[in-house]
């Protein structure tokens, strides 16, 4: 994979499974000693053009990584803040139903060991600590919202996602490109999972790189690793 000269680049990275390892509860999620430090120093290199592009909220980045990312892109794209001092954007996309809710909570407290999350425009069943209820949550979810073309079900790690259409990471990537820091510059854009790949597919498109994390890093800490090598030489690290 060619990457684009490092000091013409944005760097744009998912969080779980790529900047920390996948945890048994998105609570449960470990920031790495170094790895804030580490993101700073590669942000002042690019003159702030490094984001965070995740399905969480702002508040659990922030809550994180505080202002280590000079952007943020979250819920997939439903919430972005293209500085820390900038106003959070929306998209106008309309939030699920409260019957849909209230089924999903009752959906999870059927299946023990599956866990309900609420996002702003969304919601999920994870069933982690559940493996064996994954297909029955996933042919209820899609029952739920059959008919009801303004929302899909998407899967993440050991998750189903309901989420409305018309915000996803290629369309947080495309909206952070195209003003500054991140203007004039060529993204790079690093993920593990399925809802990465459109931020993957907008980064080439765009004339960048976008790098799949078990081929290019093997696991999250293989890219915490090249930052690392990244953020120390001032240039881009090794790839496998």
């Amino acid at each position: 994979m060619t990457l684009p000269p490092f000091r013409n680049a944005a760097l744009l990275l998912d969080l779980d499974g790529t900047l920390v390892d996948i945890a048994p509860t998105p609570d449960a999620v470990v920031v790495p000693p170094g790895l804030i430090a580490t993101l700073r120093m590669i942000r002042g290199l690019l003159d702030g053009a490094v984001a965070i592009v995740t399905g969480r909220t702002l508040d659990v980045v922030d809550a994180l990584f505080g202002d280590a990312a000079g952007a943020v892109a979250g819920e997939h794209g439903g919430a972005i803040r293209p500085n820390p001092d900038a106003a959070v954007e929306r998209p106008l996309v309309p939030p699920p139903p409260v019957a849909w809710i209230d089924a999903a909570r009752a959906l999870a407290a059927a299946h023990p060991g599956s866990l309900f999350e609420q996002k702003p425009r969304g919601f999920g069943v994870h069933f982690r600590q559940a493996p064996e209820a994954g297909p029955a949550i996933h042919a209820a979810l899609s029952a739920l919202i059959s008919g009801n073309s303004a929302f899909e079900l998407m899967p993440s790690h050991m998750l189903w996602e309901v989420r409305p259409r018309g915000v996803d990471k290629g369309h947080a990537v495309a909206s952070l490109m195209r003003r500054p820091p991140f203007l004039g510059r060529v993204p790079v854009f690093i993920g593990d999972d399925v809802t990465d790949k459109d931020g993957m597919r907008v980064a080439r498109a765009m004339g960048g790189a976008g790098l799949w994390v078990p081929d290019s890093f093997g696991d999250a800490a293989g890219v915490r690793a090249w930052l690392s090598e990244t953020a120390a030489d001032g240039e881009w690290g090794t790839l496998r």
